[in-house]
């Protein structure tokens, strides 16, 4: 478990707003303030990862089917200290933002802060004119929309989330949460976002680009669950597992455990099995191992080059940079 400061000292916590807009979906608002607003004295940390302030373009502001009316929060302009702005979804999305919305997101994009949309809060981005010739994702069920409004926007339909360093872009509501738990791994490390992920017993890890539309068919006989399969290969990532040990593990053919790869997780067993790997170094590291040679060779990445060329790959860091922002040491906060 992780211990010890989130924060250097004197540092502020990493400011969030999010814009609640007329029809704004509740559901994207609870991920956002669950996974950025709430403490986690769990974690044994001495303050908040985040500070979390919700804001709206009027003092009342209606939920999507009137579910119930925000009010008491403050105006758009707690945007101008914000650190991160998160523009959750709603339904109508043909219905033009109101300029006070745009202005915000405009705004506060312009003075360098991130950008994060929550499902169909693409469409916000999109309108602002943020996503012009950017990749960015939407939920798939408005991605045909999508395309005819914002011709200009690399749109990628499949995908469960799209991080452009400064812009991040979430598909489906359930998506909301892998990027929100992807942007806490990117600020905090694996230890603290695999903590965050046990609380809300939800998947640590799914990359961003697993696809959003996932066939859970009904399975022919009850002992098809990859669960047991992930739990023998996660207990044996240093060891040269291939697809086709998991393959003999699962008395499958590779060809089948593919299928249910992609069946049931979005993704393939090379794939998976190397996600896991890059998580596993990035806990070693962030716990203080600093032999890049044992890290690589107890992760399963081999070596020590394969290690830095997966970890730059996944995280955007080299192994030194990583262990500086995330090491035992302290942890640094990015964008504050």
């Amino acid at each position: 478990m992780a211990q010890g400061s989130s924060q250097p000292p004197g540092r502020q916590p990493h400011r969030v707003a999010v814009i609640v807009d007329e029809g704004t979906n509740p559901f994207e608002v609870g991920v956002a303030t669950e996974l950025f607003g709430l403490p986690r004295p769990e974690l044994g940390l001495s303050g908040a990862l985040y500070h979390v302030t919700l804001c709206t373009p009027t003092p009342e502001v209606r939920m999507n089917h009137g579910f119930f009316t925000l009010t008491g929060v403050p105006g758009l302009e707690a945007v101008d200290t914000a650190d991160t702005l998160v523009v959750p979804g709603r339904p109508d999305n043909v219905v033009p933002r109101g300029a006070a919305v745009l202005d915000a997101i405009r705004r506060t994009h312009a003075r360098g802060a991130r950008i994060m949309s929550l499902c169909t809060g693409s469409f916000a981005l999109a309108e602002a004119g943020l996503l012009d010739g950017r990749r960015a994702t939407t939920h798939w069920r408005w991605a045909d929309t999508f395309r005819e409004l914002h011709p200009k926007v690399l749109l990628e339909p499949d995908v469960l989330f799209v991080d452009e360093g400064d812009i991040l872009t979430a598909a489906g509501s359930a998506a909301a949460l892998d990027l929100c738990l992807h942007v806490v791994r990117r600020d905090h490390g694996a230890d603290i976002a695999n903590a965050v992920s046990r609380r809300l017993v939800f998947a640590a890890h799914r990359d961003g680009g697993q696809k959003q539309f996932v066939e859970r068919p009904l399975p022919d006989v009850p002992d098809e669950s990859l669960g047991p399969l992930l739990a023998w290969a996660q207990a044996r990532l240093g060891e040269p597992l291939t697809v086709a040990d998991l393959a003999a593990r699962a008395a499958v053919s590779p060809a089948t455990l593919h299928r249910r790869f992609r069946a049931q997780l979005g993704t393939t067993p090379l794939a998976w099995l190397t996600g896991e790997r890059v998580a596993l170094a990035c806990r070693m590291i962030e716990r203080g191992e600093e032999r890049l040679d044992v890290v690589a060779a107890r992760s399963g990445l081999g070596t020590a080059a394969n290690l830095r060329a997966r970890l730059r790959r996944e995280t955007g860091l080299s192994p030194s940079a990583y262990r500086r922002r995330f090491g035992a040491g302290g942890v640094e906060v990015l964008m504050s």
